[in-house]
């Protein structure tokens, strides 16, 4: 081949491999390139975030369960506090031999079969390092017996706990209401509320007042490996205790009242007239909140929820009762109110009152003859009161009933609060489509028929109408009670005397219906209104052949036992409403409890100031 054809061969040959090497090394700077630019973006502008997440790796955030706020009454005396008990815990990876740790635990505090199975399923299940609770709520004397024992316990740890307790138990259980574990629904994003010592107000001020009590949790920042063990401790933020609650309780009055029903079921309210504050209230039967501390037993929630008297329910303010004859002042105001009615405007009481083809009986067959306002509600006539009803109408006495505190719930500061119902012709034509009739206005004259109230209504219409007038509402929390003015309820003073002097002549005159109950001590005493409400209708079949008393009627036909009460009669300040279930008569089982309580009342505070 020729020498220049070489040459050129050789020229073409050395070109090719060049523009190889350039394409290659331009390849390799553009992958450098591109693995520079990715590491700058990653070291540098990306930086934050993989710190961020390289420490969330590493650094763990564990919380602690903050002691919860104490509740105490007036006095201070506590309601609800906190007590320490002590948990067992062991770490099977330190046990090495669960089961015979298991078995010397066993020997030192028993161990049921059941919780020791579950134990050790746990730890199976659970990485090895993760403690496993062996025993909760064990008190000194069994920690300290574990304690001296643990040298022969590898991996065994004793941690202090708080538990929630209520020195007054079922005294209070209504009222202060018990904690338990959280519900899944109950579960609003908080961590903390994941946490298994953590507890949530279930009922009560306790339920009400929930986040005030619950403090802020402590937290402690760890580092950990990949694997989650800690390794070390790096930052600790102590817990914060839950704040203080005082109620307006009073813990000797609320023991009382309690103790003064004896075997007998209802409600009581005692309440300070001037301010709102509520000094007692209790509802029998009751129950124990202590059993709804660490989760309550499958069969003790049973026998509550299978109780034939409703333990569980707060009877103070979810009972809705006919008031009967205590709602006859509210009656009585709508008459005067309206004035269709004077205090010297009378009607004669036959024993009956005829209407149509219907005849409405009063209490007393024979009749009370001549009777007026003030002697229509001490002798608690039934006639003057459905001849009032039937010429002021229904709509009066609802509007009257309304201004007193009737029909709809007055904000009390517990969960579960009923309104009661107040009817009149809107609500029955809404409620049945159908008119009013001018019989269910006398039978609502004497407060039966459609009407129900709870107990801390009765109360409230009382404290309304002896303070003048003002429209108190009722309070639990010391110092969240109304300051400075009430408003009215536009009630004219004028009005009210009459009906207040009849409410004393109840219990002072010759012939009221609770003269037998009156507090002896003369600065003391008290005036009032007794109540019966009938819990079945009587038919006209019974009254001709004759109705049994109430102690010959099964327990559950027979009457509630009412009475409404003030005291002292010279400024009236405290009040009360009872209402016995199958009492009978108010005079005779409800007005002496409330003598009792209203005697008491004055004793125990007569050093509080006005």
């Amino acid at each position: 081949m020729p020498s220049g054809a070489l040459e050129r061969q050789g020229q073409g040959r050395r070109l090719q491999i060049s523009r190889r090497a350039l394409l290659l090394g331009g390849a390799q700077l553009g992958a450098f390139g591109l693995l520079a630019g990715r590491m700058y973006q990653l070291q540098v502008l990306e930086s934050d975030r993989y710190t961020t997440l390289a420490d969330k790796n590493r650094i763990g955030l564990r919380l602690e369960v903050a002691p919860r706020g104490v509740i105490l009454d007036r006095h201070g005396k506590p309601l609800a506090l906190n007590r320490t008990t002590y948990r067992i815990a062991v770490v099977p990876e330190i046990a090495g031999d669960m089961a015979l740790v298991l078995d010397r635990l066993n020997g030192l505090v028993p161990l049921a079969e059941e919780q020791r199975a579950k134990v050790l399923e746990m730890a199976r299940r659970q990485r090895s390092f993760v403690p496993v609770i062996v025993y909760d709520n064990l008190n000194w004397i069994e920690i300290a017996r574990i304690g001296v024992n643990s040298p022969d316990l590898p991996g065994v740890e004793i941690t202090a706990t708080q538990q929630r307790i209520y020195p007054e138990r079922e005294m209070g259980a209504h009222i202060v209401g018990y904690v338990g574990a959280v519900a899944k629904q109950e579960l609003t994003g908080d961590p903390v509320m994941s946490l298994p010592d953590f507890r949530i107000g279930k009922s009560g001020v306790e339920k009400v007042y929930d986040l005030k009590l619950r403090g802020d949790a402590g937290r402690r920042k760890v580092e950990v490996n990949a694997v989650g063990r800690t390794i070390r401790e790096l930052q600790r933020t102590p817990e914060s205790a839950g704040n203080t609650l005082q109620l307006s309780l009073d813990t000797h009055l609320q023991r009382f009242a309690a103790d003064a029903f004896g075997e007998e079921t209802g409600a009581a309210v005692i309440m300070d007239s001037n301010n709102g504050e509520i000094l007692a209230m209790v509802s029998r039967p009751t129950f124990d909140p202590d059993l709804f501390a660490n989760g309550i037993s499958q069969k003790d929630w049973d026998a509550l929820l299978a109780a034939p008297d409703a333990p569980l329910v707060n009877k103070a303010i979810a009972g809705q009762y006919a008031p009967g004859s205590t709602f006859k002042m509210v009656v009585a105001l709508a008459a005067l109110e309206s004035g269709l009615v004077t205090p010297k405007s009378s009607f004669h009481c036959p024993g009956f009152l005829e209407l149509g083809q219907g005849r409405f009986h009063c209490w007393n067959r024979g009749g009370h003859g001549k009777v007026d306002l003030h002697s229509g509600i001490v002798e608690s006539c039934d006639v003057y009161f459905y001849e009032v009803a039937r010429r002021i109408g229904i709509d009066r006495i609802a509007a009257m009933a309304r201004k007193l505190g009737f029909g709809e719930p007055l904000g009390i500061d517990l969960p579960g609060e009923m309104p009661g119902l107040i009817p009149d012709k809107a609500w029955k034509r809404q409620r049945f489509d159908q008119p009013w009739q001018i019989g269910e206005s006398l039978i609502a004259g004497i407060g039966q028929g459609y009407v129900l109230a709870t107990p801390l209504q009765l109360a409230v219409m009382t404290a309304r109408m002896v303070n003048g007038g003002r429209a108190v509402v009722p309070r639990l929390v010391k110092g969240d009670a109304l300051a400075g003015e009430v408003p009215s309820t536009g009630i004219d003073p004028a009005n009210l005397d009459p009906v207040i002097r009849a409410m004393i002549g109840v219990t002072m005159d010759a012939k009221g219906t609770a003269r037998a109950a009156q507090i002896p001590a003369p600065d003391m005493r008290m005036g009032g209104k007794t109540g019966t409400s009938q819990v079945r209708r009587i038919t006209t079949r019974e009254r001709r052949s004759g109705v049994l008393t109430n102690q010959e009627r099964p327990r559950e036909h027979r009457d509630h036992a009412l009475f409404v009460g003030f005291a002292p009669l010279t400024k009236p300040r405290y009040v009360t409403a009872v209402i016995v279930e199958h009492g009978g008569g108010g005079s005779k089982t409800a007005a002496p409890i409330a003598r009792d309580l209203l005697l008491e009342t004055q004793l125990q505070l007569s050093g509080d100031s006005a």
